[in-house]
């Protein structure tokens, strides 16, 4: 195995490793340390689960399936960089290129009719949603800014809208009859160790198994719930009124790439919700199309499309009246018309909560000016979260980042943890009856009364990652000197059960002179809101989706960007995985590289997780010659920060090329400023020379590409030569790099 993995993923990260990881390879070889690439990206994916489609020299190994057994080793050590949490739409698109290359794949079959359909969905499945993150993570996670980070932010404060307390942006969900309100959870007793059964009873009393061998292990908390779907119609059409009686602008914000079977679902009711009369008027056409509106006003748009000149000219004359005479809509582009229900992989509540906060409650109408919004969040188990933040600013004004304090994360996400391990337990119920959970002795653990239609899930939490998440929160709060909160509500079933857990593994370990809370999560925002507005710090100790939602929304916040974040994973067996940032903005950054050749991702996260990984790597090796990269690529990223040379934000100006040339610089004039390695500083001397000397010639060509279209070959699987030749356009920095 090698030193260090290094994660080959999509989109914007995977474009800056072009630039990045020769350099990273070239400082690491004098000291000894072999960098591993490891093929995680969505085409990659779907490439090692379909050999059988594939010719001998098309194939690839299953890259992301050896990761996995690999993190359970005690000498990982995986730099992961965010990868595509594929939608339907993203995994049609990947299809559809790897088709156009060459890659006789099959098609993904929305409704198939023979075994190998039903065996080929059910791979490509298998592949979209969060695929990765729940194989990987076998550990929980330390997030936080770093110090040269948040130092910066501090001394250039990004922009932040200004919030009246007249704003009538405002959250609005559910409340009743979702998944907050009807969750049901279970700590497994020995008695129910073992295999268990999801069935569904019908009325007339036929059982169905919805799912065979769930294993249940002693301690696990085990929970269930569903959303009732004709509450969840009756709520929208509610709010959608609202919206417009308001004058606000009507938004829903999921996370259908995360919650790959629930949460697409709960989109495609609002795309309903929104468009009834269409859908009620062209009901029969729609059927005859194969419409899904989970897939978004898009998918509907280009179906509708194929239909004769005038049908479609009437249908489309529809969907303009029905979005003329609706709420204001929310856009993801207004200059390209796209809105918040043209497909639900832009609908991802951890980047555009955080964005309508940071831009003072604002979204983008339709006219391309901002307004205040409604902000649909349906299930109400951390829609009180955002709440919190909203009414802190609508009382207290913006926040401000040049005073802010910080809310690093500590994140139970180990072993599927929690709502995001629920996939392969969701399911759409069939007709009226029950859904429950039976033990292999025959025991009902946990059931519920369903209507046709309703979104019933279950998940499962191990008792081994909630124990190792408590001693993190712990030895956390020791080392940062913080106070830790633990977000959970002792009124919600499942988190009754964590904190059970919670006040007992307390005492294993020595918690004197901390300060650590148990605050339900609406509490918990509302006091940690209002401690960074005092300049104060405060550990958030979450479960999974927390985890995910607030390492954006706090980070945004504080520091402008998510994609800036430490993220470290201790894994359970003694390694290492170190996390890079969020790539919600990944699609955005690539579109400007394929119009501009400017590439404006900021890998300031890869920085830092590259250093935290040389350090973990000469613990664990002893390696000194790591530690001493390690502690020169520290300085180098405070040496970045202070001189400005991060990406900007327009052609002309530095983008990731050049910021990736800054940060070879200075790391090798502070390798060979050390003296701590003879051998590091006597290689490094004449490249950090060189490099200088070098300067204006390399900044002049890596900016020199700028301002034509630049052509990568492909957005999901682009050939790495044609990637390189866009990446690396500086002969003198490749000549001295290598």
């Amino acid at each position: 195995m090698s030193d260090i993995i290094y994660t080959k993923v999509d989109e914007a990260p995977e474009l800056a490793s072009a630039s990045f990881l020769p350099i990273i390879k070239a400082f690491a070889k004098p000291a000894g340390i072999e960098i591993g690439t490891k093929d995680i990206s969505l085409a990659g994916r779907i490439l090692a689960n379909f050999p059988q489609y594939l010719t001998d020299a098309q194939k690839q190994p299953d890259d992301l399936a050896e990761l996995g057994k690999l993190v359970t080793l005690p000498d990982a050590n995986v730099i992961k960089l965010p990868n595509i949490s594929a939608s339907r739409p993203q995994l049609n698109a990947a299809i559809k290129e790897l088709q156009s290359q060459g890659y006789k794949l099959p098609d993904y079959p929305a409704e198939p009719a023979t075994d190998e359909d039903k065996k080929v969905k059910a791979t490509y499945d298998a592949i979209m949603g969060s695929a990765v993150n729940p194989v990987l993570r076998e550990g929980n996670s330390d997030r936080r800014a770093p110090n040269a980070v948040k130092e910066f932010a501090k001394k250039n404060p990004h922009s932040m809208g200004a919030w009246l307390t007249t704003s009538k942006t405002h959250v609005a969900t559910m409340g009743q009859n979702d998944f907050a309100a009807n969750e049901k959870s279970v700590t497994i007793a020995a008695a129910s160790a073992g295999t268990a059964k999801i069935e569904f009873v019908a009325k007339d009393g036929s059982v169905k198994v919805l799912k065979d061998n769930l294993k249940l292990t002693d301690g696990d908390v085990l929970d269930a719930t569903y959303m009732s779907a004709k509450a969840l119609s009756d709520f929208l059409a509610k709010e959608i009124q609202d919206a417009k009686d308001k004058g606000v602008l009507f938004s829903v914000h999921l996370k259908a790439t995360m919650m790959k079977v629930s949460d697409p679902i709960i989109f495609g009711h609002v795309v309903k919700a929104f468009l009834k009369d269409v859908f009620d008027k062209h009901a029969a056409t729609f059927v005859e199309l194969g419409v899904n509106p989970d897939l978004g006003i898009g998918d509907l748009e280009a179906k509708v499309a194929t239909l004769a000149a005038d049908k479609a000219a009437e249908i489309q004359a529809d969907i303009k009246a029905a979005l003329d005479n609706g709420p204001a809509m929310y856009m993801v582009n207004s200059d390209k018309g796209i809105t918040n229900l043209h497909v639900s992989s832009d609908v991802i509540i951890d980047a555009s909560m955080p964005a309508l906060i940071r831009a003072g409650g604002k979204g983008w109408g339709p006219d391309g000016k901002e307004h205040d919004a409604k902000c649909v969040i349906p299930d109400s188990s951390y829609a009180g979260v955002y709440d919190a933040v909203i009414e802190f600013c609508k009382k207290n004004g913006a926040l401000d980042p040049s005073k802010m304090g910080t809310v690093p994360n500590v994140g139970l996400m180990a072993q599927k943890a929690e709502e995001y391990g629920s996939h392969p337990q969701t399911f759409k119920a069939p007709a009226d009856g029950s859904i429950r959970i039976v033990d292999a002795a025959g025991t009902t653990l946990l059931s519920h009364d369903v209507e046709g239609g309703d979104i019933w899930r279950a998940c499962l939490t191990k008792d081994a990652p909630i124990r190792d998440w408590v001693k993190l929160g712990v030895s956390r709060a020791r080392l940062s000197g913080m106070p830790g909160i633990f977000w959970l509500d002792k009124n919600r079933a499942h988190d009754a059960e964590l904190i059970k857990k919670v006040e007992a593994y307390l005492p294993e370990h020595d918690t004197s002179g901390l300060d650590l809370k148990i605050l339900a999560p609406s509490e918990a925002a509302r006091v940690s809101t209002e401690r960074i507005a005092r300049g104060e710090d405060t550990i958030s100790i979450t479960g999974n989706v927390l985890r995910d939602y607030l390492t954006d929304l706090y980070p945004i916040l504080e520091v402008g960007t998510s994609a800036k974040m430490l993220s470290i994973v201790p894994l359970m067996n003694g390694g290492g995985l170190f996390e890079t940032g969020a790539g919600g903005s990944a699609p955005k950054h690539v579109q400007q590289l394929m119009e501009q050749n400017y590439l404006r991702w900021d890998s300031l996260g890869e920085f830092c997780a590259l250093g935290a990984s040389l350090e973990h790597l000469a613990q664990v090796k002893s390696n000194a010659k790591a530690q001493v990269l390690a502690d020169a690529l520290d300085k180098a990223i405070e040496k970045l920060l202070d001189n400005d040379k991060s990406p900007q934000r327009k052609v002309g100006q530095l983008d990731n090329r050049g910021s990736h040339f800054y940060i070879a610089l200075y790391w090798a004039q502070g390798l060979a400023a050390q003296d701590k390695d003879a051998e590091l500083k006597a290689y490094f001397a004449p490249i950090a020379k060189a490099l200088s000397e070098n300067e204006d010639k390399i900044v002049a060509e890596l900016n020199g590409v700028q301002g034509n279209p630049a052509d990568t070959g492909g957005y999901y699987h682009a050939p790495a030569a044609k990637v390189a030749a866009v990446m690396r356009p500086s002969a003198t920095l490749n000549g001295i790099i290598g």
